[in-house]
């Protein structure tokens, strides 16, 4: 139910702003007599592009807070030793990294899972899952938190959402561009009529087909900056630690996948999918035995 509600709110978000923006920038409709005005088109479709992404950006902490579960440890009071190793282990990371300390959190969860969010590298949040405290050793935990303060300080969370924002765009554009010509060519729409049920049914098809499409691009970053956050963590944590991490994360790859779906791609591990999703076809993350690979590659210590 929470879920829904932040996508209803999120969603009606981005109607407000949007329509805001393209009031002051006097954007009018992109059909007229003539046809598709493809200037305001494009503007339309970047406004809405953008301003989804960038909302989700800027909401990204509060969401992972209500979608995770995750509980913040009080800097000035942890609970246990646990929690005071974890606020040591990351300052001590984040400051190598030339970041300010994130805030630190636990999420439950008995799959072994880390994820870092945030809009502002210097106001960021890094989470672990309880399984994750449970399982791994300190090594290997320090490594995974060198992992997701790479992410932090590489400012994937900003990238990867303008990069989506900017993919949105031009599939609302082409979805549209297109749906306009086969109206007029395949389906006989004259010149001076306003488009018909043909021509929204048509694009709502393209824009399904262009966004799959178009998510292999996205997805492509995804897997990119992995092995980026990869390597920051062999630098911050040592290369073997950073491999005994994944390789144990590896150990659990069948278990089914308990990230929420708005999270997966900013977890340092994808874990079983239960069911057909295009997760599966379109892979947020490289497979564990590539990205061994590749740190295997890396000369350092």
């Amino acid at each position: 139910m929470m879920r829904i509600g932040l996508f209803l709110l999120t969603n009606l978000a981005v109607l407000v702003v949007a329509g805001i923006i393209l009031s002051l920038l006097g954007v009018g409709s992109y059909y007229g007599a003539g046809g598709l005005k493809l200037g305001n088109l494009m503007v339309i479709c970047l406004v809405f592009g953008m301003v989804g992404s960038l909302i989700s950006l800027f909401m990204s902490k509060w969401m992972a807070l209500k979608t995770t579960g995750t509980e913040l440890i009080d800097p000035n009071a942890p609970r246990n030793q646990a929690e005071v190793w974890l606020l040591q282990e990351v300052a001590q990371l984040s400051q190598r990294a030339g970041i300010q300390m994130p805030d630190v959190g636990i999420f439950p969860s008995y799959q072994s899972n880390a994820f870092a969010t945030g809009w502002n590298k210097n106001d960021a949040l890094v989470s672990v899952s309880t399984g994750l405290l449970e399982r791994m050793n300190k090594d290997e935990l320090r490594a995974v938190l060198a992992h997701e303060i790479g992410h932090v300080a590489n400012g994937d969370m900003v990238t990867l959402s303008l990069i989506q924002g900017v993919v949105n765009a031009f599939v609302m554009f082409f979805a549209r561009v297109v749906g306009d010509f086969i109206d007029r060519n395949v389906f006989g729409r004259q010149d001076g009529e306003a488009p018909g049920l043909a021509y929204f049914a048509i694009t709502i098809v393209l824009d399904i087909v262009f966004g799959i499409l178009a998510s292999a691009i996205v997805m492509w970053f995804s897997r990119y900056r992995e092995y980026r956050a990869d390597e920051a963590g062999a630098q911050l944590a040592g290369k073997e630690a950073m491999i005994s991490a994944l390789l144990r994360l590896q150990a659990e790859s069948e278990m089914p996948d308990q990230m929420p779906k708005e999270m997966k791609a900013f977890a340092i591990a994808e874990g079983k999918e239960q069911g057909f999703s295009l997760a599966a076809l379109f892979q947020t993350h490289p497979s564990i035995e590539q990205r061994v690979a590749a740190l295997r590659q890396l000369n350092l210590p």
